[in-house]
């Protein structure tokens, strides 16, 4: 089916009329664009991926790079692409896509509908076929709910259909806008252990909230609580609220690790932060066949102390 015509058919399938509809986006890719009194977002079938949310009176939460690539089997890069079944590179196998092959496959319109307090949601899926089972051997089903309202709430459900116990990882990797990386601090991974990938995954302890002067890529462990991202320049705390989730990750590639991404421009750091929640190394989830695991993230924006 040519593209337009398959979008015509998804929109006239699933669309709300005022407040959901599925477009063609960048790249020709099929999007799904929210906007109700509550808020507004878009969200790529294309790795059911969320590269906007907008809150009534609130300016965009989201961050996607102007250089990021808008086509089949690669990556977008920014919004909050989910990746899934294993975190950075493949352990045993160094060709295998970067954070799984998810984020990269199109997914599948389950149902939009209209909630209460003008919340709409969004439920997508996937599952495994021939082209997972090149990179991973193992059978499954993942659900994605999004809601879109004052909050934003992401829940991703991951079932064994297959006859082998598994062990994977996930995150669901939020790119926030931030007014200026070096400016903002991450409250509430006080104490907390990590493990730092820019150092050979050493432990560490936080001490005091997170502020940034370097490239970081840090996985906080056994961290379940309320995170903050507290931005003086855009005047706003950006708040992650997890359940079924024991990882927080922080990440910004900085100046020198941007030189090297085609896909991000030059100061383009500068005005994003990942803090994302997930299950990843030692918290990466078995399920038995048969057996499923949830994870949900919720996102909301709060004016400045």
């Amino acid at each position: 089916m040519e593209a337009n015509t398959r979008v015509e058919a998804l929109n006239n399938e699933f669309s709300i009329p005022g407040i959901a509809r599925i477009v063609s986006g960048n790249g020709g890719l099929p999007k799904t664009l929210i906007s109700t009194e509550a808020a507004s977002a878009e969200i790529y079938l294309h790795g059911a991926q969320v590269t906007s949310w907008r809150p009534v009176g609130a300016d965009e939460v989201l961050f996607v790079s102007e250089k990021s690539y808008w086509e089949a089997g690669r990556a977008i890069r920014g919004g909050i692409p989910i990746c899934f079944p294993w975190f950075r590179a493949k352990a045993d196998d160094k060709r295998a896509p970067s954070h799984g092959f998810v984020r990269t496959k199109e997914w599948q319109v389950d149902s939009i509908s209209a909630e209460a307090g003008d919340s709409v949601c969004v439920c997508l899926s996937t599952e495994s076929d021939e082209s997972t089972r090149r990179w991973w051997p193992f059978d499954f089903r993942l659900e994605y709910r999004i809601t879109v309202g004052r909050a934003l709430r992401l829940e991703l459900l991951m079932k064994n259909s297959g006859q082998t116990a598994l062990r994977f990882e996930e995150a669901l990797h939020t790119y926030f806008k931030v007014g200026d990386v070096e400016r903002v601090r991450v409250r509430g991974l006080d104490g907390a252990d990590y493990l730092d990938n820019r150092d050979g995954n050493r432990e560490k302890a936080q001490r005091g909230d997170v502020v940034l002067s370097e490239q970081t890529d840090n996985a906080y462990m056994d961290s379940t609580g309320l995170v903050e991202i507290v931005d003086p320049l855009l005047e706003r705390v950006l708040k992650t609220e997890k359940l079924g989730s024991a990882s927080t990750i922080v990440w910004n590639p900085w100046s020198d690790g941007a030189v090297s991404m085609d896909d991000l421009s030059e100061d383009e750091w500068r005005g994003m932060l990942c803090v994302e929640g997930g299950n990843i190394l030692t918290s990466a989830v078995s399920l038995g066949p048969g057996e499923s695991h949830a994870m949900m993230v919720t996102i909301r924006v709060a004016e400045a102390e």
